[in-house]
């Protein structure tokens, strides 16, 4: 049975287990934990790979520098010349630590050696499955989830999970729909694996706030826990062998799997599912190899002990006001950071495939996600200084930070360039600068060596998708599942131009975060859409105006300075200057559709589709009819989904004990006044609205004037 029935079953279980509560005390950033020996989980070796991976990016940097400062002070450097060669060591170590963890990540992936820590076993424990959700669309998250508990239940181990949908919802009329297609899951399902319903009235700290209150409730029934994101889709038998892998090592606290992106229609989606398809597994197989038991989380698609998480993932507030101070937003990192200090080893299996998720359908949406995670992840300079942390730890909080700061700082860096041809070009040398001299002292640029510079550079680039791409070209089903040897190279190359183009614009948006979240502006928490990426291009030319003009200024002054200049620098002046096109183009599913009907940009799991992934789109398709009533009207006609609604309240406020709020004392007070449903429902706010559907007394005043 799908989940497109329009009317909701009787309620005939609990939405929720027994209570199973389980402490989980707020950690100190200031006080370690005694530390333990080394984890019985880790490589071997573990030390040396990190050396050869870390050293040889040391190597790279210095030989780098070396030619870089010989490029901008052959007659001794200037300060602008000291800025810049500044920037350009940052920039280089970040790009030579991800070249050489992507040599390491090319030996590890065409060895194809099965990891030593996955077991294949059936589960004795029981495992719960943890849906976070927030305003985002009920129908798709329930696709997802009746996609995985078909796979479990054909595993036949379905006895062994429950899931739980954990809502943050906001939103009165998703609130509504969401009860209503958990009713229909649950009919949908049957009595195995098990479906539970929550949802908070406060969204206190988000998702992870969100999950802690999972812990602190249930979390004493269930051994290990699984998060999974509203675009999640599993297979029972990955399920199964995470299970199995945590089971065998008792050491380990968390599993992470490489999510195979997937289901994207616009050009944007496609690129990026192509080159997470190609180059991902690469970059996984790479930081898995030499992180070892101190690897990290990416918020989903893992499975956590709940020990592990209880006894040392309770954030901390942080100091200050925001954007900085406040809940822990990008929550992941620390915690990984955290389990780790606490004794308990974190591990990558990037090898276990099985594990699905979605793009932003647009570049306009990635920017939406990007600001938040910008956000968060500056937020951990705060947590940098924690102490007991793994210096790996530290290492993966310096990359989160780093992803965005070095937008800014590649901004710069380019800016000092034009700035050091500006000067060449129009500031008269001074050709004697300190008293006497026998010969004059010119202002020179070694073009040659800067011509070098840049090749090495771009090689150390653009290396890593070399190696991914032959990587797949020696896996058959995978080079066939990508179209052939010949659609393959192709999709590359688009790949890697309209990549190129955007990166520019990316980097402009993300250093007008930085800046914006160092002027003290919040970014809030939004619903991300998972659908169609086309946009108004009249919001999309407001959105990207600034990148534009700054590109045809780039490009006006660097044709004035010199026009080689202006053509070493074509493709960021093309990037900026064409931004709004190029967002528009990205976002649109007629254009990745038609490159999908060629076969470019193609992946093995839209070629052949793992069933699990399949069952999840069909049921996606089968959308039911959209409610021609709003949340309120048609909780208060369906007799069965009010029965469950009110099932489903929370316990009514203990006086002198919970805080008052003011939303239901509001929603009681306007809707005792109204004289009919409409009036009183027109009267209230949003989150008033929130609150009469959650309080028992205004709920019933909204029975009685439905009458």
């Amino acid at each position: 049975m799908d989940t497109g029935l329009t009317t909701a079953p009787p309620v005939e279980r609990r939405a929720l287990p027994d209570p199973a509560p389980l402490p989980m005390p707020t950690q100190s950033l200031r006080a370690a934990p005694p530390r333990r020996g080394r984890l019985p989980s880790s490589p071997r070796a573990i030390g040396l790979r990190r050396f050869l991976v870390i050293g040889s990016a040391i190597a790279l940097t210095a030989f780098g520098g070396e030619e870089m400062y010989r490029v901008l002070a052959v007659n001794g450097p200037t300060p602008l010349a000291i800025v810049m060669l500044a920037l350009f060591l940052t920039l280089f170590a970040w790009i030579a630590l991800s070249f050489t963890s992507a040599l390491a990540g090319f030996a590890s992936l065409i060895s194809h050696r099965r990891s030593r820590l996955l077991h294949d076993a059936a589960p004795t424990t029981r495992t719960a499955l943890l849906m976070p959700t927030y305003n985002e669309s009920p129908h798709r998250v329930m696709a997802g989830l009746q996609a995985i508990a078909e796979s479990v239940q054909q595993t036949g181990a379905a006895d062994r999970f429950d899931i739980f949908i954990l809502s943050d919802t906001t939103n009165p009329d998703v609130w509504i729909e969401e009860e209503a297609a958990y009713l229909r899951l649950r009919a949908a399902i049957g009595d195995t694996p098990r479906l539970y319903y929550r949802r908070r009235a406060k969204n206190t700290a988000r998702k992870a706030g969100n999950i802690a209150d999972w812990v602190m409730r249930f979390g004493g029934a269930y051994p290990q826990f699984l998060i999974l994101d509203a675009d999640s889709v599993m297979a029972g038998d990955t399920l199964l062998q995470l299970v199995a892998t945590m089971e065998a090592h008792p050491d380990v606290g968390l599993v992470q799997t490489l999510p195979i992106i997937a289901g994207g229609t616009t050009l944007f989606a496609r690129m990026q599912q192509f080159a997470g398809r190609v180059y991902g597994p690469l970059i996984a197989h790479g930081i898995a190899w030499w992180h070892g038991a101190e690897g990290n989380y990416w918020g989903h698609n893992a499975l956590i002990r709940t020990q592990a998480f209880a006894e040392n993932g309770g954030l901390p507030e942080l100091r200050g006001r925001k954007p900085f101070g406040g809940h822990i937003m990008s929550h992941d990192f620390v915690e990984a950071a955290l389990i780790r200090r606490g004794g308990w080893a974190v591990h990558m299996l990037p090898a276990l495939r099985g594990s699905y998720e979605e793009s932003p359908p647009s570049l306009t949406d990635l920017a939406v996600r990007d600001r938040r995670w910008c956000q968060g992840n500056l937020q951990h300079a705060a947590v940098l200084p924690a102490r007991g942390l793994h210096w790996v730890s530290r290492l993966h909080l310096l990359t989160g930070i780093g992803s965005y700061i070095t937008a800014p700082l590649w901004l710069m860096f380019l800016l000092c360039g034009i700035l050091i041809s500006l000067q060449a070009r129009f500031i008269t040398p001074d050709y004697f600068p300190a008293g006497k001299a026998l010969f004059p002292q010119w202002p020179v640029i070694d073009p040659v060596r800067a011509m070098w510079v840049f090749i090495g550079t771009m090689a150390l680039l653009l290396i890593p998708k070399l190696l991914g791409t032959f990587a797949v070209l020696l896996r058959g089903p995978d080079r066939r599942g990508c179209g052939g040897t010949i659609r393959l190279l192709l999709s590359v190359i688009l790949e890697t131009i309209v990549a190129g183009l955007l990166a520019p614009v990316v980097m402009l948006t993300q250093s007008i975060d930085v800046v914006a979240i160092l002027l003290g502006r919040d970014s809030g928490w939004n619903a991300q859409r998972r659908d169609d990426g086309s946009i108004p291009l009249r919001e999309t030319a407001r959105a990207y105006r600034r990148h534009t003009l700054l590109g045809v200024v780039l490009g006006g002054i660097a044709w004035v300075v010199s026009p080689s200049l202006a053509l070493w620098m074509t493709p960021v002046i093309l990037g900026l200057a064409f931004a709004i096109p190029l967002a528009a183009l990205t976002g649109q599913r007629s254009v990745g559709l038609a490159l999908r009907r060629v076969g470019l940009l193609r992946i093995p799991e839209e070629v052949t589709p793992p069933a699990e992934l399949a069952r999840a789109t069909a049921l996606q398709r089968a959308a039911p009819e959209t409610p021609e009533l709003d949340g309120v009207h048609r909780l208060l006609r369906d007799p069965a989904l009010l029965a469950a609604h009110r099932a489903m309240l929370p316990p009514p406020r203990r006086p002198r004990i919970d805080p008052i709020e003011v939303p239901p004392l509001l929603a009681r007070a306007k809707l005792a006044e109204a004289e009919t449903l409409e009036e009183g429902w027109a009267s209230l706010t949003p989150a008033e609205r929130a609150a009469a559907l959650a309080d028992a007394d205004a709920l019933e005043r909204l029975v009685a004037l439905g009458r």
